[in-house]
């Protein structure tokens, strides 16, 4: 009996646990505003075929943005990260290299391993048209790994970078 009840226990203790970790990944409008909010996490790499898995405990940021509007207007803040690593946001239309991608604002992460980037970009409706997606992947990637002037991908390492928990969508006025 003692052993079904600490088994019991357990289970409720994961279950509980999971429910919250998942509710810190809600994303999506606000309610009826013009605001969404998504939230980037570190993951670990696998086949494209695959989900990637959340590294629990690992670096994530949250982005609250727009959903319509002239401008593609952000803020992001990211946490667990790297000190002193330089950082770009970007917008990543599939396939690879990301021809096409937009770079929406870049910054160094602080003493106490947070960034801050925001911004005000025109990027027309995301995602772009040649986007094999049906929403638009933000990522927080190494500056060096993205080349803003060529509008692509350069380099690729995963492992310290911030993917979208979803896709999101942005209509342009």
């Amino acid at each position: 009996m003692k052993k079904l009840t600490v088994i019991l226990f357990c289970l409720v203790f994961v279950l509980t646990f999971s429910s919250l970790a998942m509710a810190k990944g809600k994303t999506g409008p606000a309610g009826k505003s013009n605001v969404g909010h998504l939230y980037l996490y570190e993951k670990i790499p696998g086949s494209l075929d695959t989900p990637w898995p959340i590294v629990e405990g690992g670096a994530w940021g949250k982005m609250k943005y727009n959903l319509s509007g002239t401008t593609f207007d952000f803020v992001f803040n990211g946490h667990g990260l790297p000190i002193g690593v330089d950082y770009t946001l970007i917008y990543y239309p599939d396939p690879w290299p990301g021809t096409g991608l937009i770079c929406l604002g870049s910054g160094v992460v602080n003493a106490d391993g947070n960034i801050h980037i925001a911004g005000s970009v025109d990027t027309g409706d995301l995602p772009n048209d040649g986007d094999d997606n049906e929403g638009a992947k933000i990522w927080l990637v190494l500056s060096n790994d993205v080349g803003c002037d060529a509008a692509q991908m350069v380099g690729w390492n995963p492992t310290a970078y911030l993917f979208e928990y979803d896709l999101i969508t942005f209509d342009a006025e």
